[in-house]
């Protein structure tokens, strides 16, 4: 009874600290975005290459995300995430230096570094939660949780932005110093926290009774195939929808807002509505988590957020509706703005887009075992379609004469489609004869 008591103990410890970190990933990545425009002022450089900070964190998901799943299977939960940590330590502070000498290179250098951390932290997180909840639809719940922090903490970064840099046209690095500063305490206190609590490892039972299975891998089974397809796909329409809305909102030749000044500031509030729907369908999605399984959950957010896309791609642009938003102004942290009804609908994909990251992964590696690990390398490997589809989207727009954005969101609907297809036939799997213990 002492032991089971002792177990279940230890595992709560390890989930808190796995959504501790899960609310990292989300600090770091998601300050990015708004430095973007800090080094487009700060540096007079083109709106393309305000966007490299955020490409560098995504690729490095390239770079690092096969060789962070060998990681994980060496190293185990507990010391990959105090490497990670470490790592992000070093990344922001590359970041921070950056302010300092007045480099563009060298925050690019340390957004490169942090994306490496990032991609360690995903590499631990979800295979971690995944299977402390045991798999199936409560591994599924636990996930949904962890991203709930997650998005938290991504619209913990907009509010704070928000609040240090009051005129983004003047904006400095060092003006958001004091993010940074959080950033390199978190991980500090991180890393105290996780190297004296006890993480549940999984057995290595790489012994000579098992070497005959070494032939086999996560890319043998088509259900991961397909779901590492799907990943990429995920995160690219995930992370494009918000980008070329807000472009697109705030682009004076079209004009949609009919606003002769301060387009920037209800663009940037119908972005960061956006994200905190996702922190809302995450909680949702938690909730019922254990009761829905993850299948139902993919196929159900694929089939609305592809109806809400479509409508935003036909929708006439001139049907304005009011729709309240996350603001951070002086007149209160929401209010109402008038925006094309393609806005609003392509906002509440947003609830679509929260469930989806947990479902896929559940789905994907259901039924792998021992090949778990390095299953979970190749997924941040993929994650950077966050970098490659919204590029993607962006050149339809510049296709069209640099006015094509709702045309560019078909880039979108199709990844809806492949991701519907996954939940309803490419996430069975038919691989059922390959050893997994």
């Amino acid at each position: 009874m002492e032991t089971t008591k002792t177990k279940s103990n230890g595992n709560v410890v390890a989930i808190v600290a796995m959504f501790f970190l899960f609310a990292m990933i989300s600090f770091v990545t998601n300050l990015a975005s708004p430095m973007g425009d800090i080094l487009k002022n700060q540096f007079s450089i083109p709106n393309w290459q305000g966007t490299l900070g955020v490409f560098a964190n995504f690729i490095a998901y390239a770079v690092m995300g096969y060789p962070a799943g060998n990681l994980l299977q060496k190293m185990g939960y507990k010391k990959t995430a105090l490497i990670a940590i470490a790592v992000g330590f070093v990344g922001v502070g590359i970041q921070t230096l950056s302010g300092v000498v007045g480099s563009f290179g060298v925050y690019l250098l340390g957004a490169f570094v942090a994306g490496f951390s990032m991609c360690l932290l995903n590499t631990v997180v979800n295979p971690m939660l995944n299977s402390l909840g045991g798999g199936g639809n409560k591994g599924n719940q636990l996930i949904q949780l962890g991203g709930s922090f997650n998005s938290l903490a991504g619209t913990l970064v907009i509010i704070l932005t928000g609040i240090l840099i009051p005129s983004i046209a003047k904006a400095q690095i060092s003006d958001v110093f004091p993010l940074m500063y959080a950033a390199l305490a978190i991980f500090a206190f991180a890393f105290a926290v996780i190297s004296m609590s006890k993480i549940p490892e999984k057995e290595n039972k790489d012994d000579e009774g098992n070497k005959a299975a070494s032939k086999y891998g996560p890319m043998s089974f088509r259900h991961f195939v397909l779901g590492a397809i799907a990943i990429f796909i995920y995160v690219g329409v995930e992370v494009g929808i918000p980008n070329v809305l807000n472009k697109w909102l705030q682009n004076p030749t079209l004009n949609v807002l009919g606003m002769e000044a301060g387009a920037e500031a209800v663009a940037a509030s119908v972005a960061a509505t956006y994200w905190l729907l996702m922190l809302v369908g995450r909680l949702v999605g938690a909730a019922i988590g254990s009761k829905v399984s993850a299948k139902v959950m993919l196929s159900v957010a694929s089939v609305v957020g592809l109806c809400l896309t479509l409508g935003a791609i036909f929708s006439p642009v001139t049907m304005m509706v009011d729709m309240p938003v996350f603001k951070n102004s002086a007149d209160g942290l929401f209010g109402l703005v008038n925006v094309p009804i393609n806005a609003m609908m392509l906002v509440l994909v947003g609830l679509c887009t929260s469930v989806m990251w947990g479902g896929i992964f559940n789905l994907a590696v259901e039924g792998l075992g021992r090949y778990t690990e390095k299953a979970s390398g190749i997924f941040m490997a993929l994650v950077c379609g966050g970098g490659v589809l919204p590029l993607l989207q962006n050149a339809v727009v510049d296709m069209q004469g640099g006015v094509g954005y709702q045309v560019s969101y078909w880039v979108v609907a199709v990844g809806l489609v492949y991701l519907l297809f996954y939940a309803l036939i490419g996430s069975k799997n038919v691989n059922k004869d390959i050893p997994v213990e």
